[in-house]
């Protein structure tokens, strides 16, 4: 239950005055919502911060005013001159003095009655806007304000200037978060007070409205007290809400799974290489976890081609040892069937029974695979968020493995934790994406991390090189040659811009070129809007060897597995972030040929941009690489925030992000291991931190333990 005087903040933003339905609509474009938040609310306006502050404190008398500058005049009006009958494009002048000069002001397509109301002749009224020179005199076009000597209080001496969107002004977002800071009610402070003192911190309370209100333009500075202190207010909540997670997680009865080895072993002899030293480490870690009496919850993070299905596929092995199953969840059909091809053969070796459940699956086939898998005939089920469908009933589910974590969310991967027989499943999530530091901590904090940091033996590094587009017809004459060789070859087309249409045609478009040069008969083609079965079919057709280039869209980024092709071509290389162009280069350099990345890019490359495509020919450490993706595009962006429903920050973009993160991991945990049931003074404070930032998640698993 949210605390009654939380009840304001989160009413409609139509609960101001002013704000209408056109206005929502505006401000729901214009206000950046958190996920599952479709109306905007009183609270999404107070952290919705401004962008820098128009300084209207300089006060000079008319003739001391500088050209060029935002002044605050105090005038009195002298007379309105109306543009001449037939002339209206001509502006609306009002002539306005003060002892020491005087001041024309200038409207272009103004409504006279609404400018004599504001400027009755013969009353004194502030004006402020910019001063500029025109000809002998000085003019001040559509002043901003206008005020009388008695509203003077209505005139914000350093306006916030605030994100805004085509038709809504920066007045009415203004006028909208001064309501909004109003009803800020009276809260109990949940930082330590010598902490605040130590920061030079203010109040919550204090620090909304200095960044609404700013007393001084370094207020609304990212680096400046206020805004310094909610960021660390969110990271706060961030990190506590994982740490309930983890907590209300661990604290629910687990179970202890024991193998005895048998299966695990007769999987490493099918293996045609040797475990890494990274993969035999991750497996004692999962093992350890499994033995012991408390859930598991695990994120292994592997570079591409670092061998994480093989460590997964060991760690079930380990629940059927112990008389249990296993399940395997990946994000989409084509990571399903894949995993299934990879795991397969092996499985098959040790006399694994498996069984493969997505939306495909339908009719009677669905139903017998759910009735053995009842039945406790099927030992590892893969699928996709199928998984989750009511009707898919265990008969002992013990292990979970989520592949590609980032694309589903805590709700999911409790609803899979869920179909275990009452004593716990235990949960190994997995992601392709290297993970910088900082972000471990802000979107995985509630799991324990294990990397595989080495490549299988005998991989060899790949040939990255950056090719200017006019140089496309040297680079389709070395694939020739390459393909007499033998040699297949992925070429990728870019989303040109946010529509599957416009990746469609240039996938297309490049596809019916490639075809003219080699030959209809070699040349593929993959996209997203493709019927399930065509892209079994290309993708069948590649793996087999049958098309000597497959043509296709960002959809073959995770997980395909074609070990005879080795040559990666990227178009408008320009346009993708390090960690996707990254993620392409591993679907090659999987066997034994030498192995090529080329980068296909547009002239002139922007700063950015060529930072980029040469960190991707300087490395291959998938770790280095997300570190600089880091760096050069932020946090937000670099997991797809966005898209994946994974926490975005909404004021935490600050300079010291990293040593701010750190004290509030270190607090929060401090916080549980005092308090793990939030029932002292700052504990009950932190729960209203907790609903101010939306993380009712943690709230209400806090409530469930």
């Amino acid at each position: 239950m949210r605390p009654n005087a939380l009840t304001p903040l989160f009413a409609s933003m139509q609960s101001l005055s002013g704000i209408g339905p056109r206005l929502i609509l505006l401000l729901r474009k214009c206000v950046n919502l958190p996920a599952g938040v479709s109306e905007p609310r009183v609270l999404d306006l107070l952290w919705h911060l401004p962008t820098g502050v128009i300084d209207r404190r300089a006060e000079p008398k008319v003739a001391e005013a500088v050209p060029g500058s935002i002044a605050t005049l105090k005038v009195r009006v002298l007379k309105h001159k109306a543009p001449p009958r037939g002339k209206s494009r001509a502006p609306y002048k009002v002539l306005t003095e003060d002892e020491s000069g005087r001041l024309e002001l200038v409207f272009f397509h103004a409504e006279r009655k609404f400018i004599e109301r504001q400027l009755p002749i013969g009353e004194e009224r502030y004006v402020s806007g910019r001063v500029e020179r025109y000809a002998d005199h000085l003019q001040m076009s559509h002043p901003d304000y206008i005020v009388a000597p008695e509203a003077r209080d209505d005139l914000p001496l350093l306006e916030p200037v605030y994100p805004l969107t085509a038709g809504l002004s920066g007045k009415i977002v203004q006028k909208a978060t001064r309501q909004a800071v109003d009803h800020l009610p009276e809260v109990a402070e949940w930082q330590e007070a010598a902490w605040l003192k130590a920061r030079g911190w203010p109040a919550f309370a204090d620090a909304l409205k200095r960044l609404h209100k700013p007393v001084d333009a370094g207020d609304v500075s990212p680096g400046g007290p206020p805004w310094q202190r909610l960021a660390y207010d969110e990271l706060l909540a961030g990190q506590l809400a994982l740490a309930l997670v983890r907590q209300s997680f661990k604290n629910r009865p687990g179970r202890v799974v024991k193998g005895d080895g048998r299966i695990r072993a007769a999987i490493a002899d099918a293996l045609p290489f040797a475990l890494t030293g990274s993969q035999r480490t991750a497996m004692q870690e999962i093992e350890a976890d499994m033995n012991a009496p408390r859930r598991m919850l695990r994120l292994l993070q592997g570079d591409v081609g670092s061998g994480k299905t093989v460590v997964a596929l060991l760690a079930m092995a380990i629940a059927v040892e112990a008389g249990a199953q296993a399940a395997f969840m990946a994000p989409t059909e084509v990571l399903a069937r894949q995993h299934l091809e990879t795991i397969a053969p092996l499985a098959e070796t040790a006399g694994l029974r498996i069984g493969l459940l997505t939306g495909r699956e339908k009719g009677k086939i669905r139903q017998e695979l759910l009735t053995r898998l009842a039945a406790g005939e099927i030992d590892i089920l893969i699928g996709t968020h199928a998984l989750f469908q009511a009707d898919v009933i265990f008969k002992d589910l013990a292990f979970a493995v989520i592949d590609e974590q980032h694309r589903f969310g805590v709700h999911q991967r409790l609803s899979l934790q869920s179909k275990g027989n009452g004593s716990g499943t235990d949960v190994l999530v997995m992601t392709a994406t290297p993970i910088p530091r900082t972000l471990v901590m802000t979107h995985y904090g509630d799991l324990d991390v294990s990397r595989l940091n080495e490549k299988p033996p005998g991989r060899k590094p790949i040939v990255t090189k950056k090719i200017p587009t006019d140089a496309i017809e040297k680079l389709i004459d070395r694939l020739r040659v390459q393909l007499a060789e033998g040699a297949q070859v992925y070429w990728v087309c870019p989303l040109i811009e946010s529509s599957e249409l416009s990746e469609l045609a240039a996938a297309e478009e490049r596809h019916a070129h490639l075809s003219q040069i080699f030959g209809k008969e070699n040349v593929g083609l993959l996209h997203g809007a493709m019927a399930d079965k065509a892209k079994d079919a290309a993708m069948e057709a590649f793996a087999e060897g049958n098309l000597k280039i497959l043509v296709a869209t960002t959809v073959i980024e995770v997980g395909v597995n074609v070990p005879n092709a080795n040559i990666m071509v990227i178009e408008h290389a320009e346009r993708f972030g390090l960690a996707q162009l990254h993620q392409l280069r591993g679907r090659v350099g999987r066997g034994s040929r030498e192995s090529f990345c080329m980068l296909l890019y547009k002239a002139p490359l922007g700063e950015t941009a060529k930072q980029r495509l040469e960190m991707m020919e300087a490395s291959e450490d998938g770790f280095l690489i997300a570190e600089k993706d880091l760096e050069l595009r932020g946090g937000g962006e670099v997991l797809g925030a966005r898209q994946s429903g994974m926490p975005e920050f909404r004021m935490a973009g600050v300079p010291n992000f990293e040593e701010l993160l750190g004290a509030a991991r270190d607090d929060a945990r401090l916080v549980l291991a005092n308090d793990p049931k939030l029932s002292g003074a700052r504990g009950e404070a932190l729960k209203t931190l907790l609903y101010l930032f939306d993380c009712d998640e943690a709230v209400r698993l806090f409530r469930a333990a």
